[in-house]
């Protein structure tokens, strides 16, 4: 199952996230499914400081009512005896969020971003679907919820250096100097999308499990940066819709 809705009107969310996943969920048991197994979000557990975690650690404390709803369907899958699957950052081919949203971000910046050291878990779109496939065919999946990323995070600098490079694909006129978080906060105050982004990207959000690669058959693939590459240029062809 990995329907989901995502920003939006809440009782769409609602509608869409808990009651569809309870109305599947529910057709499903009467119709003898064995194994249910969902695609939901770390943002489950809001935000961090998150560095390492595991599974079944931490509470859940959405933030919105996207989170708060995939919290909801996390619930009927649950309570059936289900797998639940939580990515952090996914990109990659089909990405309407991740990167062009940091891109977004960096675009209403006169220069380059510095929000220091923190490491984010990320998963590219292809291997997540290898995950999801191993979880429904492998004989050692578990009920219950798993992280699922690549087991090497992303240090922020990383991640901000490769939407950089879509922003100079995107822009023809020169950046300025670096703006630290501080100094970005201040002149996006007004820009509504602005403090989501800098809140996560200014907080560590790691999250480990090595279950995937160990018990359900996948392989992680390469690190952020040859993972991204095999990606680039879809992104750099869908930028009109950045």
């Amino acid at each position: 199952h990995c329907a989901a809705a995502v920003g939006g009107d809440e009782e769409l969310l609602r509608t869409v996230n808990d009651e569809g996943t309870r109305a599947l969920v529910r057709a499903a048991v009467r119709a003898g499914v064995t194994r249910i197994v969902a695609l939901s979000t770390a943002s489950v557990h809001g935000r961090g400081p998150f560095r390492a975690a595991a599974p079944g650690t931490l509470p859940l404390a959405p933030g919105s009512a996207t989170s708060r709803t995939r919290a909801a369907a996390e619930g009927h899958v649950l309570d059936a005896g289900g797998t639940v699957l939580r990515p952090h950052l996914v990109y990659g081919t089909g990405d309407r969020q991740v990167m062009p949203g940091l891109v977004r971000l960096l675009d209403a910046l006169p220069g380059p971003l510095a929000a220091g050291d923190t490491l984010h878990s990320m998963i590219d779109a292809d291997t997540l679907g290898r995950v999801l496939l191993g979880a429904a065919l492998a004989p050692g999946t578990e009920p219950g919820p798993y992280h699922v990323d690549h087991p090497r995070p992303v240090p922020v600098t990383e991640l901000l250096g490769a939407a950089e490079r879509l922003l100079a694909h995107r822009r023809s006129r020169p950046r300025g100097t670096t703006v630290d978080l501080e100094t970005a906060r201040v002149l996006l105050a007004d820009v509504p999308f602005a403090a989501h982004h800098l809140a996560m990207l200014a907080t560590d959000h790691w999250f480990a499990d090595d279950r995937p690669w160990t018990e359900l058959g996948c392989d992680p693939g390469p690190g952020f940066t040859a993972g991204f590459a095999r990606h680039e240029a879809w992104y750099r062809e869908s930028f009109g819709g950045v």
